[in-house]
């Protein structure tokens, strides 16, 4: 059976999709742990997030220093969508606090899984 063009590229796009990740997966981790994990970090010292896969997050300061939190549970989507929303009535974000994954519905965005934070890992590159 010969299928058409179409259904090949997508196909193949659809396999391309699965393959990546895996490929990204297998990069070593530039930082290693730097001190005891804390309960939590001040909401105004975080300046950018890096999710990295559907239990990690890298939270980077203002001083360059990653706090590095992994969920006690997979998070579903939160490695493939990457955005996540939080809200808390205190000036940190803390390991008792609950994040939403953020999904991208074309014009908006919902509000797909709600999972739990660890404790935050400090990180650093190790000397070389």
């Amino acid at each position: 059976m010969v299928r058409p063009r179409s259904s090949r590229l997508i196909a193949g796009l659809v396999l391309a999709g699965i393959a990546l990740p895996a490929l990204a997966a297998d990069r070593p981790d530039p930082f290693v742990a730097a001190g005891k994990p804390v309960d939590c970090i001040q909401l105004r010292a975080i300046r950018s997030t890096n999710v990295r896969d559907d239990r990690t997050i890298d939270f980077v300061t203002g001083n360059r220093k990653i706090y590095r939190n992994t969920l006690p549970y997979s998070c579903p989507s939160l490695g493939f969508e990457k955005r996540f929303a939080y809200r808390t009535s205190l000036s940190q974000l803390c390991s008792v606090d609950i994040i939403t994954v953020l999904w991208n519905t074309g014009p908006g965005l919902q509000p797909g899984a709600s999972c739990g934070l660890g404790q935050f890992q400090p990180m650093e590159k190790p000397a070389t």
